[in-house]
């Protein structure tokens, strides 16, 4: 089977909990390969996408918090939000990963949609400096309109719509629940590691 056809019965069968990178390889015949890991040189990443949840204790994101640090708490402070709230979205929505895509769409280190990115001016999502700026921006305006971080975390997770739909609570969607504790957990550690 042709491999474009594969990529295509892939790409609109139900989707389900597993999803993962994909991996293209176009060989000396012009026949493209795909993979879900590179089987060897010349193989290179099209798709990334975000595993999941970070457990406690993570390690392997020490390099890009570190490389990221600066960008993040530079946007902080320009939109006067607390660093350790914008790091716990961070390790929530990327792991401090500037290459991460969503199952949904949702690109960089604060996980910006196409919409969010225009609304605020960014045209390059996958510009680390750019997505933090314009995904620090939206989370200051939705602390701003609900007047709440968990409200807030839940609209950065879910929509504005929803938590307006729902009476401006939390929506009742098992991955925004779980969401907005992750991130309030990863923030109360941040703020005594200050």
């Amino acid at each position: 089977m042709p491999s474009r056809l594969l990529l295509l019965l892939v790409l609109l069968s139900p989707l389900t909990a597993a999803w993962g990178d994909i991996y293209k390889y176009t060989d000396a015949n012009g026949i493209v390969h795909l993979s879900d890991r590179p089987l060897g040189p010349g193989y290179r990443a099209i798709v990334r996408t975000w595993k999941g949840w970070v457990p406690k204790g993570i390690h392997w994101s020490r390099a890009n918090r570190k490389r990221y640090t600066p960008l993040i708490d530079r946007a902080a402070r320009r939109y006067r939000m607390d660093k350790a709230l914008v790091h716990a979205v961070v390790t929530a929505e990327s792991a401090y990963d500037a290459k991460a895509v969503s199952r949904a769409g949702a690109v960089g280190l604060m996980q910006l949609m196409p919409g969010t990115a225009s609304r605020y001016g960014v045209s390059n999502r996958r510009d680390p400096a750019a997505n933090l700026d314009g995904g620090v921006h939206y989370l200051r305006d939705l602390i701003t309109r609900f007047r709440n971080v968990r409200l807030a975390l839940a609209a950065y997770n879910a929509g504005e719509n929803a938590v307006a739909r729902y009476g401006n609570q939390i929506p009742p969607y098992p991955e925004t629940q779980n969401y907005v504790r992750k991130v309030l957990d990863y923030y109360r550690s941040y703020r005594r590691a200050s």
